[in-house]
C-alpha cells in the first residue's frame, strides 16, 4: 500500500469515527434529517460551501476549462450570482415550518406542486450521486491501481451510503466543515505551486485557449451559465441546510459566507486546471481528470496527497449531502414524514443503491452534471422563487409551469440524443426551452387567473404566516 493510500484510509476512518460519535445525538427523525435545527453560522457555512463544491467543480470545471481555455473563467458567474439571490430568500425558507423544499411548495401551492417538485428533485439528485461514485472510483484508482477497476464505484458507494446512514445531517455537516478546510488549503496551495513552476515561454497558452468566447455562441453560453444559476437558487440540498439552522438570521449570514467561499474556490479550481494542464508532460486522456492526474503525476508527493485528500473530501461531502436530501424528500413528501432515524436510514440505503446502478451509465462529468442541473432548475427554481417572493401567483400557473419545465427538459434531451433537432437549434441546451416553458405557463396564468390568497393552500394559515 502506498503512503497516499494509507493516509486517505486513515482520513476516511477518522470521518467514520466522527459519524459514529455523532450518532449519540440522533433521537428523532428531525435530528437525523435537520440536525434538530441547531446548526450555527460556522458549521452551516462550511457545509454549504463543501456541498456546492462537488465533482461538478473538481471534475466538470477542469473538463470545461481544457475545452474552452480562458473563457472558462466566465463559467462560475451563474452559480455565484445565484448565491447572491439565494441569500435574499433563504431566511424566508427557514421561517416556514417545512422540512423539505417540496413541502414549501405544498404550503404555498398545494399537493400537486409538492409531488412534481419531489419527483424532479429525486430524479436529478440520483443522477448527481451516481457521478459522485464514478469520481470516487477514479480517485480510488490512483490510490489502488491493482484493485479491480470495475468494482471501485461499488466500494466508494458502500462507504458513502453507510456514512450517510450513521448520523444524517449532524455527521454530514461537521464532516463538510472539516472537508471544506482540507479542500480550501489543498486547492490554494496547489495553485501557488503550479504557478511558480509554470514557464510561460516554454509552456505557452495555446492560441485556441485565448478566445474569450471559448469558440461558443452567445446562446450556448446562456445554456452553460443558466443551469447553475437556477440550481443554486432552488437547490433543496442547500435549503435543507438553511432549515437546519437555529434561526433565519443564521441562514442569511451563512449564505453570505458561502458567496465568498464558493467564489474563491471556483476560480482557484479553474486556474489550477488550466496552469496544471500546461505544465503536465503527459496530458490526461479525459480532461475531467486533469486535477486528480496532476496530483498523481506532477505535484510533490506531500502536495499530491493533499489534493487527493481534497478530491476525496469534495466527493464525499457532495454525495452524502445529496443522498441525505433525497432521502428526506422521500420521507417528508411521499411516506408520511420524519418518523424515525431507522426508517430514514433504510431510505438512504435504497436510494444509494439506485444511484449506484446509474453510475455505470456514463463516464462524462460536465454534460451529465449540466443536464442534472437543468432537470432540477428548470422544474423547481421558478416555483421556489414564487413560493418565497411571489406567493400570490395562481396555483395552476406554478403547477403547470413545473410540469411544462420537467416535460420539455426530458423531451429536448431526447431530441438531442436522437439528433432530431434542426441545425438552427443545435446550440440550444435543454435549459433554455425548459425554463421558457415554465415561465410562460406562470405568466399566462397570472394574466388569465385571479391572484391566489397566500392562505388558500393545503397548508395551514399559521404555516404560511410563520
Amino acid at each position: 500500500m502506498t503512503t497516499a493510500a494509507f493516509i486517505i484510509i486513515v482520513y476516511l476512518l477518522a470521518l467514520t469515527g466522527m459519524g459514529v460519535w455523532h450518532t449519540r445525538r440522533i433521537k428523532t427523525g428531525d435530528d437525523f434529517a435537520l440536525a434538530g435545527r441547531r446548526l450555527g453560522v460556522t458549521v452551516t457555512a462550511g457545509t454549504l460551501i463543501a456541498t456546492w463544491m462537488g465533482t461538478g467543480s473538481l471534475f466538470g470545471s477542469p473538463e470545461f476549462t481544457i475545452d474552452h481555455g480562458m473563457a472558462a473563467f466566465f463559467y462560475p458567474i451563474g452559480g455565484v450570482l445565484g448565491i447572491v439571490l439565494l441569500g435574499m430568500i433563504c431566511g424566508r425558507a427557514r421561517a416556514l415550518p417545512a422540512k423539505s423544499l417540496p413541502q414549501i411548495l405544498k404550503l404555498r401551492f398545494g399537493r400537486a406542486a409538492q409531488v412534481i417538485g419531489a419527483l424532479a428533485l429525486i430524479g436529478a439528485y440520483m443522477i448527481i450521486v451516481s457521478y459522485q461514485y464514478r469520481a470516487g472510483a477514479h480517485v480510488s484508482a490512483k490510490l489502488f491501481p491493482d484493485a479491480p477497476q470495475a468494482l471501485l464505484p461499488v466500494a466508494f458507494a458502500v462507504f458513502i451510503i453507510l456514512y450517510t446512514a450513521l448520523a444524517g445531517m449532524v455527521s454530514v455537516a461537521w464532516t463538510d466543515l472539516v472537508n471544506g478546510v482540507i479542500m480550501t488549503v489543498g486547492i490554494l496551495v496547489a495553485l501557488v505551486w503550479v504557478y511558480l513552476q509554470w514557464n510561460p515561454q516554454a509552456q505557452p497558452l495555446p492560441e485556441t485557449m485565448k478566445d474569450p468566447t471559448g469558440g461558443e455562441s452567445a446562446v450556448k453560453w446562456v445554456g452553460f451559465l443558466l443551469p447553475a444559476f437556477l440550481l443554486v437558487m432552488g437547490d433543496a440540498n442547500l435549503f435543507q441546510r438553511f432549515m437546519s439552522t437555529g434561526s433565519p438570521r443564521t441562514a442569511r449570514r451563512s449564505a453570505f459566507a458561502m458567496f465568498w467561499g464558493v467564489g474563491v474556490l471556483e476560480y482557484a479550481i479553474i486556474a489550477l486546471a488550466l496552469v496544471g494542464w500546461l505544465i503536465m508532460k503527459d496530458k490526461p486522456d479525459n480532461a475531467a481528470h486533469t486535477i486528480v492526474d496532476l496530483a498523481a503525476t506532477t505535484l510533490p508527493p506531500w502536495l499530491g496527497i493533499l489534493i487527493l485528500a481534497s478530491a476525496t473530501a469534495v466527493i464525499i461531502t457532495t454525495a452524502d449531502s445529496i443522498l441525505l436530501t433525497a432521502s428526506t424528500s422521500i420521507a417528508v413528501d411521499f411516506t408520511g414524514g420524519l418518523s424515525s432515524p431507522g426508517r430514514q436510514r433504510v431510505i438512504v440505503v435504497v436510494l444509494g443503491l439506485v444511484a449506484l446502478a446509474l453510475a455505470y451509465a456514463s463516464d462524462q462529468f460536465f454534460s451529465v452534471a449540466l443536464y442534472a442541473y437543468t432537470l432540477y432548475g428548470a422544474t423547481l427554481t421558478p416555483a421556489v422563487v414564487c413560493a418565497l417572493v411571489f406567493p400570490r401567483v395562481p396555483r395552476a400557473g406554478v403547477v403547470g409551469g413545473m410540469a411544462a419545465g420537467l416535460g420539455v427538459a426530458l423531451a429536448w434531451k431526447g431530441l438531442i440524443t436522437l439528433e432530431w433537432l434542426p441545425g438552427v437549434l443545435g446550440d440550444w441546451e435543454p435549459v433554455l426551452p425548459a425554463l421558457a416553458a415554465n415561465v410562460l405557463a406562470i405568466a399566462i396564468a397570472c394574466l388569465l387567473l385571479p391572484p391566489q390568497n397566500p392562505t388558500d393552500t393545503d397548508g395551514t394559515d399559521d404555516a404560511v404566516k410563520a
